[in-house]
Formats: C-alpha cells, structure tokens, sequence
C-alpha cells in the first residue's frame, strides 16, 4: 500500500506526553545506566536538523513527498528529544541547546564537511541517490524502533515505559514511509540497487555513531542489544533489510553490533537485578 503523504501531513502533531507524571521519578529515579542511554537517545533525536541540512544539498530535496515528509520528519523527532529531555531534566540532566552546540562543535571539520559530501555523492550519483537516501532512511528508522521497544521491554518503570512506547509507534510512520519509497525506487533501479548495498554495506553504522564518542556507542548498544534476545532483534533488523529489492542476505547490523563487540553472550543489565535479556 502507497504512503499517503497529505494524510501523514495533516496528522503531524506533537509527541503527546503531558499526561505522563514526571514527577515520579523523583520518588523513582531511573538508573545511571538508563539515564546514559536516555541521554544518547536524546542527542540523536535533538541533531536531527543536522541530518536535514545535510540531505537538503542533495537530489532528494528536489522530490515533492521527501520534502514535505522531511519537514514533518524534523518537527516530530525534535519533539522527541524535547520529552526525552523532560524526563533527564527530572534527574537534574539539562540538555539546552549550549550543550548541543558545544557538541556540534567538537565535531569540526566532520560536522562541515558532511553536507560537502553529501552535495558531491549526490551530483555523482544522480536521481538514485534518493534510493540510498530512502533505504539508509529506513534501516535508521527500524532500528530506532527497535531501540525504543528494547528500552521499554527492559526498563520495569512504568512511566519511562509508556513514553518509550509513544515515541516508538509515531516512529514507525518513518518506517512506513522510508520503506514505501525504497522498495518503489530500488524496484525501478538495477544501478540503484547496486549503489544502495554497497553503500549500506560499507558504510552504514548505528544511529548516533557520527555525533558520540565510540565508548557511548559501545555502551548504549550493549544495554539494550547485548545477550540473545538482543541478537535475535538484530537479525530481525537484517532480514528487514534483506527484503528490498536487491538487499537480499545484507546483513549491516549484525556487523555494525559485531564491530562495537556486541554479543549475543554479552549481557549489561539497565537496573541491578534486571537481566539484559529479558
């Protein structure tokens, strides 16, 4: 079924967490260990502007449903970083927008050159840079479902889980689109299959990798992805994959996992006495 873009536009609407009672972290606080993770989450929601800048230097910006989904795109993770937020400043964790700056800026000349590249790939490749830009789209968005659930699965607070939960269901109307418009656009594309593996299975990391030290990475993967069950979520994230046009046996998050020494008998426990593998 096609992705009906007016609809999805005309429903954009802020992430809804003002019921939630924050306050009762105060009595419940969340471990050190989930605020470090809630705190990666948050950096990666909040830099997602980056990632818009740097996709309006190419080809993509050119399409009509891209960019009006790009648009609500940015507003609707820019609100998840804003409840993510909620909840660390709770715990006395500010994320303002010096910090973000400041991160930005030790970047350097990664963070400048990124839109530079990204404007180059896509002069070169042309109109089936849009296929890389879909497919990337959506291994990003599954595996920031995943996440969210993962994190909601293990973590036993309520309302940290509820919130989670909110986040990951209007996460997945980024799949929906993502995928829609990569299975359209690599079906129509040998080339474009062609560029969009190789790509994928060349360069594709975790979210948050271009903007968090490797230590952060390593960690906040090894929370919620370690053990089996992590595993076997991972391969459920590769068989997603697998299933467009041209991706067939694609597995970049098991190597992804693999390279950050994540295992399948490795276990990192969110809370004392909760096992990672639940």
């Amino acid at each position: 079924m096609a992705f009906d873009i007016d609809k999805y536009a005309a429903g954009s609407e802020r992430l809804g967490w003002d019921d939630l009672d924050l306050d009762h972290f105060r009595q419940n606080p969340l471990s050190p260990e989930s605020l470090r993770v809630l705190r990666y989450m948050c950096d990666v929601e909040y830099h997602t502007v980056c990632y818009t800048r740097d996709l309006l230097t190419t080809p993509s910006h050119k399409e009509g449903d891209i960019s009006t989904f790009m648009t609500m795109w940015n507003r609707e993770e820019f609100w998840h970083g804003e409840a993510l937020g909620a909840v660390l400043d709770v715990h006395g964790i500010t994320v303002d927008y010096d910090a973000l700056r400041a991160s930005r800026l030790k970047l350097g000349w990664r963070d400048r050159l990124d839109p530079i590249k990204q404007s180059m790939l896509g002069k070169i490749v042309g109109s089936d840079f849009v296929a890389v830009h879909m497919s990337w789209g959506a291994a990003n968005e599954w595996s920031a479902v995943s996440a969210y659930k993962r994190m909601a699965d293990l973590e036993t607070d309520p309302v940290l889980g509820e919130l989670l939960r909110r986040i990951a269901k209007q996460e997945t109307r980024h799949v929906a689109f993502y995928v829609s418009q990569a299975r359209e656009r690599l079906l129509k594309s040998t080339r474009a299959q062609k560029l969009t593996r190789l790509l994928l299975s060349k360069f594709w990391a975790p979210v948050g990798s271009s903007i968090s030290e490797r230590e952060d990475v390593q960690f906040v993967f090894n929370q919620i992805m370690s053990g089996p069950e992590g595993r076997k979520e991972i391969q459920k994230l590769d068989a997603n994959i697998a299933g467009l046009p041209g991706m067939k046996g694609l597995r970049i998050f098991e190597k992804a996992l693999d390279g950050l020494g994540i295992t399948a008998s490795s276990t990192a426990p969110l809370r004392a006495g909760v096992p990672a593998a639940v």
